[in-house]
């Protein structure tokens, strides 16, 4: 059987049962569980499904209200983030004015920053330390502390970057759908978000492929407001704006 008529295969038999196991795969497709696993990766970096422990998860259309907490997220397509991280840093210039959005993957961002000619302004409390630590010059923006995403949120919080004009600035985001854009699960978070991005010249959505097609509750912000850095993606499908990057193989976190 052909790549494409396996992957059609298992595309078919999720949309039927909605999650499937690699054994279910290796006994309907006639070949090995690591054939099967190779082509639940490509498919989920391609947003056509959810790769979970032992099987794969279809893609789903409802609302999520919750999400990870971050020490989740962390082990989360780790290769993929390291990617977008990267190449997300490489645009950072002399004397930019930055904001950096709280989440995983922007985290990352900081491992390979290198412009200390800049000023960065964050919403995470783990960025703003792990910025400082690098001789980089920080602000934080007042408001409360969301425990599960660390990251600061609230009328505070929205309040302080009203002042702020950002020459660019880097964001996370839950879901990126067609009809809803970017959403996210928490009415308070996307207020920031929003905020931020209102405020930033050049707004880029940092989103390994898991994302797309990923339903959260609220809107913080349309397609057109960003241009997304991703991974792997099978179609132009959500705009020229989409940044499309290969992972880098073997590629290990650089040194902080």
């Amino acid at each position: 059987m052909l790549t494409e008529e396996r992957h059609a295969a298992i595309l078919k038999m999720l949309e039927e049962k909605k999650a499937v196991s690699v054994i279910e795969l290796t006994e309907l497709l006639h070949t090995s569980e690591s054939t099967i696993r190779r082509d639940l990766t490509v498919l989920h970096r391609l947003g056509r499904l959810n790769k979970v422990h032992g099987g794969a998860t279809a893609i789903s259309g409802i609302f999520k209200v919750t999400e990870d907490e971050t020490a989740v997220k962390h082990s989360l397509n780790v290769e993929d983030k390291h990617s977008i991280a990267q190449y997300a840093a490489s645009l950072v210039k002399k004397n930019d004015f930055v904001f950096l959005d709280a989440g995983t993957t922007t985290e990352l961002m900081i491992d390979y920053l290198t412009e200390q000619n800049a000023v960065y302004v964050t919403n995470g409390i783990v960025h703003a330390r792990k910025l400082a630590q690098k001789g980089m010059k920080t602000h934080v923006i007042a408001g409360s502390i969301k425990a599960v995403t660390e990251a600061i949120i609230g009328t505070e919080a929205v309040h302080s970057l009203q002042r702020f004009r950002f020459s660019i600035g880097f964001f996370g985001t839950n879901g990126v759908s067609l009809q809803a854009g970017y959403t996210t699960p928490d009415i308070d978070e996307a207020r920031v978000k929003t905020e931020a991005m209102l405020h930033s010249n050049r707004c880029f959505v940092l989103a390994d492929a898991s994302k797309f097609n990923q339903l959260f509750s609220v809107t913080f912000a349309e397609l057109s407001s960003a241009e997304i850095i991703t991974t792997t993606l099978s179609e132009k499908q959500f705009g020229t704006r989409t940044k499309v990057i290969e992972t880098i193989p073997g590629k290990e976190t650089p040194s902080t």
